[in-house]
This record gives structure tokens, C-alpha cells and sequence, in this order.
């Protein structure tokens, strides 16, 4: 899944550019214009007169290009983490998904606030983009309620490959919202994510009453489906007002709200539904923290992937989440995939696939 998590996160900047910029605000290019008119060699030292200076020339030796491969190895570790965190919700069943969202929260603020008062970003966000940063509060943290939902409801593999149509829906929406261009490829792709979905849901219109190899009776099964539906919605949601701010809002103050508002909007939910309970099981309160820890972890490592990697690569490593969420439904809930829904899978993961590349040639031109 992408950080919102969710899978466009890919999408939120130009292939190649860091997520936040590290120049200082009022510094010019003109004091190295002008210094490199004055300095008639890259290696004279202009004071002492003579060349080559070590002390103009070590910092440019220091500089080393990131290993290759290192973004798409960020990107792996990152599926990885988010994926095991899945597992655990899978694993915590006696626990509601909006406390389980909660705890999360309290976990990434415990470390997000030492982040923020380390780079002196402040807490609220710039005067113009306070609104958006409010939206994609509430917008990513009921993604995250709804795909938490769908893990306690539905098979871990269906749920994981329902929330990759998310960058159809952010294609669809970037259409409406923000007037790009939406192509026949673009409808190509839209068509294999509902194919896709249509495969795993296998509604009985259509299939009659063949629920043969679903664990979960079909009512609970219908209902995590919709959940991972409404992620995806809403997690497109979410990549749009990100696309909006652009670069001009600190990364960690994003996660900031995004956790903040999500706290909230998880004890409002809590106390209307009266689900609150401390975990019985030792175990369970375990998993409850490592669920805000490789949660974090994994947005950690997908940030630092697009930072020295382009986004089309990243977009189409990042599908190894179903592959990790397959061998782990496998291995750990001794639940085999039917079919239907390697072949959802496959229709799903194509048309995000398609959909990356589709970006990487555009943007490579």
C-alpha cells in the first residue's frame, strides 16, 4: 500500500526530484554566478593565488553518486514493512480497525513530533495550504480506517490488491480536479482495475453462488471489499491534494496532520460506536505498536526511494505489496489464494503497472 500510504505516492513529485528542498529560503544562484566569473579555474584557490586548492576540490571528491539500484531496493524494503504491518492487523482480530488506526496514530506522533522540532518547521503549515493539510488529515486517516477494516474482513492478498487501484482513481480525479489529461490508455487501464476487482468480489449476479475458497462468509467479504474500494477513493483523494501543495509544504508536517487529524477522527468514531478496549493479550498490544512502527518505517523508506530514484520504477517495484501480501497469507494465515483472485491480482497490478509507465515515458520525454 501507499503512504498515505497508498500506492500513487509515486506520483507526488517529478521523477528525480527530492521530496523537500534543502536550500535556504532567500538563497540566489547569482553569489555562484558571480564567484565563477572571479575564480578562473574550478581547482584555483583565489586568496592564496596558487592551484589546485584541496579545499575547493575535497568537497566535490566527497560527493558519490547513490549506488544503482539502491531507490528500487528502498522501494522493496519499504513493501516489505508495509506489508508485515497488514499482517498484523490481520493478526488482531478482537480489536476494532478505527482503535487499531488509533494506536497507529499515537505511535507515528510519538515520533513525528521530534522530527518537526528538529527541522523548526512549526506545527501548523503555511498560512495558504492549511486547508489542504486539514483535508489530507481527514482524507488519508479514513483511508486508513476503511483499509484496516478491510484486513479484519476480507482476505489479506484481496484487500492489498483492491487498494492498488488507486492510481486509476487518482488518474480519473487529476482529470476532473486538476485538468489533466485523460487518454484512451488512461481508460485502458481504468477498465483491467474494474475487471480486477470484478474477479476477486465475484458478485452473484455474475458468478451465481460460487464463494468456494473464501474463508469469511460472503457478506463479511463484500463488505471488506467495498472498505478497500472506499481506500482507494479515498486514498486518491488524498495523492490530488498532495499534488495541489506540491513542494511547498514540509514533508514530516504532512504526516503531522495526517496523524493528528486521524487520532481525533478515530476517538470521535470510538466513542460513537463504543468500541474502546484495551487489548486482552499481551501479544496483541505488541502488534499494536508494531503496526505504527513498520507503518512508518515503510513511508520512510518509499520517501528516501523517490528521492534518488524516478517514479516510474518506484510505481512498478512498489506492486511487489501483493507479491509480499500472497506469500505471507500463505505462509502465516494458511490461507491459499483462489484463481479469481491471482487473476484479479494480475488485472489490477497490469493496469497500475501500465499506468506508471505510462507517467515515466511522459515525463521522460
Amino acid at each position: 500500500m501507499w503512504p498515505l500510504e497508498s500506492p500513487g505516492s509515486a506520483e507526488l513529485q517529478e521523477p528525480g526530484l527530492p521530496l523537500t528542498d534543502d536550500t535556504p529560503p532567500g538563497a540566489s544562484e547569482e553569489p555562484a554566478a558571480a564567484e565563477t566569473a572571479e575564480t578562473p579555474d574550478p581547482g584555483w584557490c583565489w586568496p592564496c593565488r596558487s592551484s589546485p586548492c584541496g579545499s575547493r576540490v575535497q568537497p566535490e571528491a566527497k560527493k558519490k553518486a547513490p549506488c544503482p539500484g539502491l531507490g528500487l531496493f528502498y522501494t522493496l524494503l519499504s513493501a516489505f514493512l508495509f506489508s508485515v504491518g497488514s499482517l498484523f492487523v490481520k493478526k488482531v482480530q478482537d480489536i476494532h480497525a478505527v482503535e487499531i488506526s488509533a494506536f497507529r496514530c499515537m505511535v507515528q506522533l510519538l515520533v513525528i513530533i521530534p522530527c518537526l522540532i528538529y527541522r523548526k518547521t512549526g506545527f501548523i503549515g503555511p498560512k495558504g495550504q492549511r486547508i489542504f493539510l486539514f483535508l489530507r488529515g481527514v482524507l488519508g486517516s479514513t483511508a486508513m480506517i476503511l483499509l484496516y477494516y478491510a484486513f479484519q474482513t476480507t482476505s489479506l492478498a484481496d484487500a492489498t490488491v483492491i487498494s492498488f487501484s488507486c492510481p486509476v482513481f487518482t488518474s480519473i480525479f487529476a482529470w476532473i480536479f486538476l485538468k489533466e489529461k485523460y487518454s484512451l490508455w488512461d481508460a485502458l487501464f481504468t477498465s483491467f482495475a474494474i475487471i480486477g476487482v470484478i474477479l476477486i468480489v465475484r458478485p452473484p449476479f455474475l458468478f451465481g453462488s460460487n464463494t468456494a475458497g473464501m474463508v469469511e462468509n460472503y457478506s463479511d467479504h463484500l463488505k471488506g471489499t467495498l472498505a478497500s474500494v472506499g481506500h482507494a477513493l479515498f486514498a486518491a483523494f488524498t495523492l490530488i491534494i498532495l499534488r495541489k501543495m506540491g513542494k511547498s509544504v514540509e514533508y514530516f508536517l504532512s504526516i503531522w496532520y495526517y496523524v493528528v487529524i486521524g487520532l481525533v477522527e478515530c476517538v470521535i468514531v470510538l466513542f460513537i460506536l463504543g468500541e474502546w478496549r484495551l487489548p486482552y493479550c499481551g501479544l496483541d498490544r505488541l502488534f499494536l505498536i508494531l503496526i505504527g512502527l513498520f507503518g512508518l518505517g515503510g513511508q520512510v523508506f518509499l520517501t528516501k526511494a523517490l528521492q534518488i530514484e524516478k517514479a516510474g520504477p518506484v510505481s512498478i517495484m512498489k506492486t511487489m505489496d501483493v507479491v509480499f501480501a500472497f506469500i505471507l497469507q500463505i505462509v502465516f494465515l494458511n490461507n491459499v489464494p483462489t484463481w479469481w483472485t491471482v487473476g484479479g491480482a494480475l488485472c489490477v497490478v497490469a493496469s497500475s503497472t501500465g499506468a506508471a509507465i505510462r507517467k515515466w515515458c511522459q515525463s521522460s520525454k
